[in-house]
């Protein structure tokens, strides 16, 4: 048990790191992203990389229960 929270917890740092970089990169953008502008207030929807960080959790989860 101690043994699979250190690795999830690498996991989760390095997953954390990479997200980090990978929104730090200009222009890239998920296709399913939304911006919604209204006047000077600005809202990102960031719906397509909500659905694929679940999808990974959830097989996360499913592995670690196996």
């Amino acid at each position: 048990m101690g043994r699979d929270l250190i690795i999830a917890g690498f996991a989760l740092v390095t997953v954390g790191l990479l997200w980090n970089a990978w929104t730090r990169l200009p222009g890239l953008r998920g296709s399913g992203d939304w911006v919604l502008r209204v006047g000077d207030i600005r809202i990102h929807v960031l719906w397509a990389a909500s659905l694929l960080l679940s999808v990974v959790l959830s097989l996360f989860v499913w592995l670690f229960r196996r």
